[in-house]
């Protein structure tokens, strides 16, 4: 199955946020959107990171209470790892576990279409061996 199949069934929206929104209007808008990790886009629509729940906790327990006045930009990863709807779910858990991230934005000719998350692929990952299962015991019990 490929990151595709999970969008359409998912949708393309991505959360999105500016680079100097600051800490605690970060944590709100994933409050909010009920989601883990804000797509940060540069002016221009650019990714220029990606800032995830983890990246706040982090820099809350290393700074304190204070940090949440700081800009989005100071604690985004900037390094963004994405992904293509081309690609399989398989090709997509192992980026995210080898890189031990939990969302990766998925890019189309250069565009932002959409995002998934570990918990997304995983799901599809599952009922894909639970239908493989279910296929196998069928054949079995006509056989």
């Amino acid at each position: 199955m490929l990151i595709a199949h999970v969008l359409r069934e998912k949708g393309a929206l991505v959360h999105t946020a500016s680079a100097d929104i600051t800490l605690e209007e970060a944590a709100r808008e994933l409050d909010r959107k009920g989601v883990g990790a804000l797509v940060v886009l540069a002016e221009n629509g650019a990714i220029a990171g990606v800032v995830s729940e983890r990246d706040l906790v982090r820099e809350v327990s290393r700074r304190g209470a204070n940090c949440l006045s700081a800009p989005v930009k100071t604690v985004m990863s900037k390094d963004v790892v994405t992904a293509r709807p081309s690609e399989t779910i398989d090709e997509g858990l192992a980026r995210m576990t080898d890189r031990r991230i939990r969302h990766l934005p998925v890019i189309d000719d250069g565009r932002l279409v959409g995002i998934v998350s570990i918990g997304d692929l995983v799901k599809h990952r599952i009922a894909a061996v639970e239908a493989e299962a279910a296929a196998m015991q069928a054949y079995i019990a006509t056989h």
